[in-house]
């Protein structure tokens, strides 16, 4: 539940601010009644979110055998490329989105207006939807991952609201930086689980590869709540193999490193 509140918060803030910013600076500029063009893109972006969401779970519900493994690795493989590449385009468009969009609506018409909501919330919501397919194949409870889904656009909204009315101050940086520490460590978690599934479904069996690097038999770490947490949140597993424990630190340090260290400015 953890996983899908943090990745739907996430996720959900991030169009929330995008919302946000277009109606405040409609009020700001007197064009408070281009706002409902702003709140039928949202709607209409959000419903087909749903749709699409619904109708990808349950053609994917009920698979089985290679079909089964090769559809998990894939998603958990694409989910990963795509959350990797969504945080660090918010790294780097975070300080100037604000100065984008208003540019945007002072050249835009009423559908563009529409457009711009549609296109930004549509975005996060597909996003969504893959990341929550993966964090459902990674736990053991699709129900938790819903209910975990649901508090986590529920909080993201408020803050939205939040930051619209101007009644608390949120050190958004702060937020993205810890949240994408959180997301890059759930990303490697994809990787290593995408290469356990493909193994599964070519039968690789044999070799010092396939080994255990651990076996796990008993204790928080081999089940219960906790192992269901760290398993689809960081990529735990009580029996990992060597290949898929590589994994997990080949996308990881790399990808940590490039994050964290800080940009190098270009000599004038």
């Amino acid at each position: 539940m953890t996983t899908s509140f943090l990745i739907t918060l996430r996720e959900g803030l991030e169009a929330s601010l995008i919302v946000a910013i277009l109606l405040t600076y409609l009020t700001k500029t007197n064009r408070k009644a281009d706002a409902r063009y702003v709140w039928w893109g949202t709607a209409i972006a959000s419903l087909s979110c749903l749709v699409v969401g619904t109708i990808v779970y349950l053609a994917l519900d009920g698979l089985n055998g290679k079909v089964e493994y090769a559809t998990e690795g894939t998603i958990a493989l694409v989910a990963a490329a795509v959350l990797t590449q969504m945080i660090f385009w918010m790294r780097k468009n975070s300080q100037n989105l604000s100065v984008e969009l208003r540019a945007k609506v002072d050249a835009s018409a009423k559908t563009a207006l529409f457009t711009i909501a549609f296109v930004a919330v549509v975005r996060e919501g597909l996003e969504t939807v893959l990341f929550l397919l993966s964090a459902e194949t990674t736990s053991s409870s699709g129900s938790s991952v819903v209910v975990g889904g649901l508090l986590g656009l529920v909080a993201a909204v408020a803050l939205g609201v939040a930051i619209f009315a101007g009644g608390q101050k949120i050190n958004l940086k702060m937020f993205f930086n810890v949240t994408a520490v959180l997301l890059i460590l759930f990303a490697a978690g994809l990787a290593g689980k995408s290469i356990h599934e493909y193994r599964e479904f070519f039968g690789w069996e044999n070799g010092w590869l396939m080994q255990s690097a651990w076996t796990v038999e008993s204790g928080i770490w081999s089940s219960g709540t906790f192992y269901d947490f760290v398993k689809g949140f960081f990529g735990w597993h009580k029996a990992a193999e060597n290949i898929r424990v590589i994994t997990y630190f080949v996308f990881l340090a790399p990808t940590l490193y490039f994050y964290l260290r800080k940009p190098v400015k270009s000599a004038a």
